[in-house]
């Protein structure tokens, strides 16, 4: 003799699964929200991150002098905090990166302003072409931190 599950068991475990299933889906994976660089001179890097990468500064909170916050991303920023001692050297590998409509218009900025730039092999003046295609140069910021400038843009 066959057994039948009865309907309100049935329509239990159909909606037990449908909210286990929705409650995983709800759940994302974790965002950025930001990236804080420790500088040495806040108005210096204030003045390249805002004129020469572009970026728009938003409001922050302390309102002391000490820090300067940029928006990168819709729910993501770059924080500058004043402090640091001094300017140390950083490793390339170590980097921030942005990307651009135009490389070509981005080295003909840093030029203007002066600013050296390199391949990723360290190529004075020339920019680095990676296998997918994507063009891409790299400087140092007023605190030595490495940054990427990129073509890979929508």
């Amino acid at each position: 003799m066959k057994q039948r599950i009865p309907h309100w068991l049935l329509l239990a475990a159909v909606m037990i699964f449908s909210n286990m299933t929705a409650s995983a889906q709800q759940r994302k994976s974790a965002m950025l929200n930001h990236i804080a660089l420790y500088v040495f001179d806040l108005q210096k890097s204030t003045a390249f991150y805002r004129d020469i990468i572009q970026i728009d500064t938003i409001p922050e909170p302390f309102h002391d002098g000490r820090h300067t916050w940029f928006k990168v991303a819709e729910h993501s920023h770059l924080h500058i905090i004043s402090g640091a001692k001094e300017i140390v050297p950083h490793d390339k590998n170590s980097h921030l990166c942005f990307s651009v409509s135009s490389v070509d218009e981005f080295m003909a900025r840093l030029r203007k302003h002066h600013i050296p730039f390199q391949s990723w092999q360290g190529e004075a003046d020339k920019p680095t072409l990676r296998v997918d295609g994507i063009k891409q140069i790299y400087f140092t910021d007023p605190d030595g931190y490495w940054v990427e400038i990129n073509d890979d843009h929508p």
